[in-house]
């Protein structure tokens, strides 16, 4: 399976980002749509995993994520899941909804509100698609391109049991604060791995997941 060979949460915390939180103005609709609408020329994503060595030399497989920001009347949330822990790829790990691309979707919006539907049953009709954040490369090889869409309530979500574990949110401002954001590394056969970690409640939001919320907490943040 593709698992990684430890358990993240044994891990000891090698230090805490601590970039300032992001302004709650910066995380309002209105705000949001107008960053989309025009990104700041500059800023700087980070950088994406390394292929593990059961996977290189492949070239990746395309995938989308939705990033559910839902519009609560005490602000936004992000809208995650937990995966079950029999499947073939990132088995228990916390997620964004979304999965591979297939030949009949027409772009990444479409696979990711595609994939959004099969897993969770959100109606593409309760999502405003606001853009996409630069793709990210999975250690398993999968080349994600995350999609960001405002969630108006009310909506049903409905897991599909063969996928999905467990439907959950958390609070933007949680996620967009630095001080929250904990770097941690472990020592594999093909050289050192490091990564982030942003453990909320009962939840654990580590590796690809966290690495993609950081590339939206940069977006948010850039001048």
């Amino acid at each position: 399976m593709a698992q990684p060979p430890f358990d993240p949460q044994l891990l000891p915390i090698d230090g805490i980002a601590g970039e300032p939180a992001i302004l709650p103005e910066r995380l309002a609709p209105a705000w949001l749509r107008s960053r989309f609408a025009a990104p700041p020329e500059v800023w700087s994503p980070e950088g994406s995993e390394r292929v593990l060595p059961a996977r290189a030399g492949r070239a990746p497989t395309p995938a989308s994520v939705l990033i559910p920001l839902v519009q609560r009347a005490h602000g936004l949330t992000v809208l995650l899941t937990q995966r079950n822990a029999d499947l073939t790829d990132h088995p228990g790990q916390v997620s964004f909804p979304g999965g591979r691309a297939e030949d009949y979707d027409s772009d990444a919006v479409d696979t990711a509100l595609r994939e959004s539907e099969e897993e969770i049953g959100l109606a593409r009709r309760h999502v405003e698609i606001l853009g996409t954040l630069p793709d990210y490369l999975t250690g398993t090889g999968y080349c994600v391109t995350p999609v960001v869409g405002l969630v108006q309530p009310p909506f049903e979500v409905v897991a599909d049991p063969s996928e999905v574990a467990a439907i959950f949110e958390v609070p933007l401002a949680f996620l967009m604060d630095g001080a929250n954001h904990q770097r941690l590394s472990a020592e594999l056969p093909n050289g050192r791995r490091s990564f982030y970690a942003m453990p909320y409640e009962g939840y654990y939001i580590w590796g690809a997941t966290a690495g993609m919320l950081r590339n939206l907490f940069h977006f948010l943040r850039a001048d």
